[in-house]
């Protein structure tokens, strides 16, 4: 081939744009967090620009048992510029106090009403990355620094409900007094999970810190994208008109006034939503150790969603996000047989797919505040192959192969009836390279067998070849005939090698 200086100048901005990429991150997106005890958790939360942030944060008071709280900090937003409202998490968190000697009753790990009202703070008070700068950390600034800081080597989830200038505040004061490789270290542990970009700080932090874990789709600061983002799939089926497929009865103001709202002192913090039902707890919900073990990878999916490893138009590096190709129909979107019996797919169906049991479970919670165990209901303990727990299970196969998996030995904390549904999650672990292609048989029964048909599912066009080895995530969700039923999972992971009659 002939170079003239143009070919070589496109060849040296190529060469240094994907050495750029490639120094940028310091985790591959094939990483997979593995770490013992809780998730730790940071909230920045725009609470008080409308009903929206009010509502994740009862939520996650339900679920403060499933987590390590380090701080929880009110923070303004491109909705709420000049103000942020600490006092509200206050009030919330002192009403859990009262609930909480009930809760004990159901399960154990409920922090300490003290704890939490400590964990209450201020962040910027002013709009974005006006707000940031020398002189300027806060409260919340400084306790996110804290937080980083710390020696506990387990990742520190970063769940941004409003704008992210708190945040880009704290990375600012610490990049002042670490040095590179300092920083990067710190900067490994944080995994950021942003309902889109609520101020400019989101972008700015992702241009200035390259190598930190990023979930996000990015937009414009003023909602006009909304409409594509992964987490509408909670709730935004009406307003945003944009989950079709999807079963919106469990999400109603009806539904939740009767299985949220008129139960005991909690339930009545619950406001009524104005556009939709808790927008921002799928940064959460992944986090919840329910056996789906979404936190480990973005692309495992599970209730707060699914995502990919992209670089979004205008960003400079891949981050988790939307997207992807497809030509090979390697996305973000999953499909989903929907409440019409039709296949969707879309984005916002890696939530709302798990619609039933996330707001069962809910509703479960909040009758642990007024109810003792005995007139409570309880999740399964799956049990699979003779392994207790929630971790997932990885299981080394090749094509051509079959694999039986017993779930006998699982129980129910209640006594109930238990049914059994295994299904191959087909979209799951993406960033491992090729998805295989498996068959499932008495899926509906405590015992399936599995077939791997190939070490490649069948591309949407067969012409691309096959390299390397494969992966298939199946999925046991066992559900009691509680009221109202709740549902536990475990994940399987096939990993799927060539055969020796495939080669």
């Amino acid at each position: 081939m002939h170079l003239n200086c143009r070919n070589i100048l496109i060849a040296v901005i190529v060469v240094v744009t994907s050495l750029t990429i490639a120094c940028a991150q310091s985790l591959p997106p094939t990483h997979i967090d593995s770490f013992t005890g809780k998730p730790r958790l940071i909230v920045l939360s725009d609470i008080g620009n409308e009903p929206d942030d009010q509502m994740s944060f009862v939520r996650l008071m339900l679920y403060s048992n499933e987590f390590d709280i380090e701080a929880m900090i009110a923070t303004t937003s491109t909705w709420q510029k000049a103000a942020s409202h600490p006092e509200t998490m206050r009030k919330i968190v002192d009403v859990y106090g009262e609930v909480r000697p009930n809760l004990l009753r159901n399960a154990k790990g409920w922090p300490e009403t003290s704890y939490l009202a400590s964990r209450v703070f201020s962040g910027q008070s002013a709009y974005g990355m006006t707000d940031t700068g020398e002189g300027k950390d806060s409260a919340g600034s400084e306790a996110l620094v804290r937080s980083i800081e710390s020696n506990d080597p387990r990742p520190l989830w970063i769940s941004i409900w409003g704008g992210a200038n708190t945040l880009a505040q704290a990375l600012m004061d610490l990049r002042k007094t670490h040095t590179p490789d300092q920083l990067k270290a710190l900067l490994a542990k944080l995994r950021v999970y942003s309902i889109s970009d609520q101020d400019n700080a989101g972008p700015w932090i992702r241009r200035e810190f390259p190598t930190l874990a990023y979930i996000v789709i990015p937009t414009k600061p003023d909602g006009a994208s909304y409409y594509y983002a992964t987490w509408t799939g909670i709730s935004g089926d009406k307003f945003y008109r944009n989950g079709e497929g999807a079963d919106f009865s469990e999400v109603t103001n009806e539904w939740l006034d009767k299985n949220i709202r008129d139960k005991g002192p909690l339930g009545k913090m619950y406001p009524k939503y104005m556009f939709i039902m808790e927008g921002d707890t799928p940064s959460f919900l992944n986090l919840i150790d329910n056996g789906l073990n979404g936190y480990r990878r973005p692309d495992w999916g599970g209730w707060g969603g699914r995502y990919i490893f992209t670089q979004p138009y205008g960003e400079t590096h891949p981050i988790w996000s939307q997207g992807g190709d497809e030509f090979r129909r390697f996305t973000s979107q999953d499909t989903v047989i929907g409440i019409d019996g039709k296949e969707h797919t879309s984005d916002q169906a890696s939530i709302w797919r798990w619609r039933n049991a996330y707001q069962n479970d809910f509703a479960a919670r909040m009758t642990w505040t007024i109810a003792d165990f005995a007139h409570s209901n309880h999740a399964p303990n799956v049990v699979v192959d003779g392994k207790p727990g929630t971790a997932p299970i990885d299981i080394d196969t090749h094509d051509g192969d079959t694999i039986t998996l017993d779930a006998a030995g699982t129980t129910d904390p209640d006594g109930q009836k238990l049914t059994y549904h295994w299904f191959h999650y087909a979209e799951a672990g993406m960033a491992d390279g090729n998805l295989s292609a498996v068959t499932l048989s008495n899926a509906d029964t405590a015992k399936v067998t599995v077939h791997v048909d190939a070490v490649c599912r069948p591309d949407w066009l067969p012409l691309i070849p096959c390299k390397g080895d494969g992966v298939a995530h199946v999925i046991l969700a066992v559900t009691d005939d509680g009221s109202p039923a709740l549902t536990s999972y475990r994940r399987i992971i096939l990993h799927v090698h060539a055969s020796s009659a495939g080669k």
